[in-house]
């Protein structure tokens, strides 16, 4: 499956901030599952690129214009969509200050800031939970001294 073509490519953003480490997870209403999910969408024709993408879902879906760092996380995760088609996602880690209250959009119906064993353990799909783990390796790693 791996060779396979991908019909559509997906971005996800993973919203955190620090001392202490924090995630903000967002809930989908009733009528999409009511799991905890980040932010996350395809990427449109119109968008330059990945994050391009990244930055118009964080606006359209929690209002945030202006994060503090978008971290890539080197992380490109292939799945079949509901109506079969094959879709790649790639995963950011987005620093934000711990007083960003998000506006919600349609898709969401909650957020609340976690630690990163809660979100672990309230994100609904493993290569979520997986995300978590690599945001935390990336960014509780010591700087690589010169």
């Amino acid at each position: 499956m791996p060779d396979e073509p991908i019909d559509r490519e997906c971005v996800e953003g993973y919203l955190f901030a620090r001392d202490p480490l924090a995630i903000l997870l967002f809930r989908r209403p009733p009528a999409r599952g009511r799991i905890w999910v980040p932010v996350s969408g395809k990427v449109e024709p119109t968008d330059r690129d990945l994050e391009s993408a990244l930055r118009r879902e964080l606006i359209e879906e929690t209002g945030l214009t202006d994060p503090r760092r978008v971290i890539p996380l080197d992380w490109h995760v292939p799945f079949r969509a509901d109506n079969g088609e094959r879709w790649r996602l790639h995963a950011f880690a987005v620093e934000v200050d711990r007083q960003f209250d998000p506006r919600l959009s349609a898709e969401h119906d909650a957020a609340e800031w976690v630690d990163p064993e809660e979100a672990v353990r309230r994100l609904h799909f493993p290569d979520n939970r997986e995300a978590i783990g690599r945001l935390v390796e990336r960014v509780r790693s010591p700087a690589p001294t010169l």
